[in-house]
């Protein structure tokens, strides 16, 4: 089973830069994309409706903004869209496919890097977030949860580390959640089952020359439940093409 996951930055400008083209190529069983920018009825067009895939969106209120979709070969027994609370329903952060006993779905976390506000938002986000992860622990089915999370985890998962301590996505607090995340709360880090290099990223910022000189930040995942550890075959982030400021990260699993 192929999953793919990427933060698209706006669906149509992606599209427009051939990722629904490479897409088709990967043969991939599920696609999970975030950060979709756009309305339903700007995404009529043939190119958002790829022949042999079924799709489902969970898109913001506010236009040019947030939203989450969910392309899959096999029709879905089960689709869940949102979250259950408010402020994160309204921007469009998850939708969720069940097949049989798996179940994949596309997160968005929200970002804080414009400012307090933002942050606050964020790390109301991770506290409403506990227990709704927890809550998939104690269901009799394995997770796989692709997005990005907006948080690089460990000192591993960005260029500028030490600069970075007081920046949003790498705050000792967001840290501290990726560490429960993938500890008492019993998550696993998939790409790290079997990729432990140093300099694995997926995003790297507009500014100065980050995408040049490889400056980036690793805040995609696919965070499985430990059931599904051992199914995990490969990994690997496409930098040939250049769809996003974010990269497509794709792992393969024996299921």
């Amino acid at each position: 089973m192929r999953i793919i996951t990427l933060n698209v930055n706006g669906v149509r400008a992606a599209a427009r830069k051939g990722f629904f083209d490479w897409m088709l190529k990967q043969k991939a069983d599920v696609i999970c994309l975030q950060e979709i920018k756009a309305q339903r009825d700007q995404l009529d067009a043939d190119v958002f409706h790829p022949n042999g895939y079924y799709n489902y969106w969970h898109l913001a209120e506010k236009k040019g903004y947030s939203g989450v979709a969910l392309y899959c070969r096999t029709k879905p027994d089960k689709v869940t869209t949102g979250l259950g609370w408010h402020h994160a329903d309204i921007e469009g952060r998850y939708v969720q496919a069940d097949f049989g006993k798996l179940s994949v779905a596309s997160l968005y976390l929200p970002s804080g890097t414009s400012g307090t506000e933002r942050q606050d938002i964020k790390f109301d986000f991770l506290d409403r977030l506990e227990p709704f992860l927890r809550g998939l622990r104690r269901k009799r089915r394995e997770f796989v949860l692709c997005g990005d999370w907006n948080i690089a985890h460990t000192k591993m998962d960005l260029k500028n580390w030490r600069g970075n301590q007081k920046n949003s996505g790498f705050l000792p607090e967001e840290r501290e959640w990726m560490d429960n995340l993938f500890g008492p709360w019993g998550f696993v880090d998939a790409f790290r089952v079997v990729n432990q290099k140093e300099d694995q990223y997926t995003w790297w910022s507009n500014r100065g020359q980050a995408w040049a000189k490889n400056v980036g930040w690793r805040i995609d995942y696919q965070v499985i439940t430990p059931g599904l550890a051992d199914a995990v075959k490969r990994a690997a982030i496409y930098k040939d093409e250049r769809f996003s400021d974010h990269s497509p990260l794709t792992i393969d699993y024996n299921i």
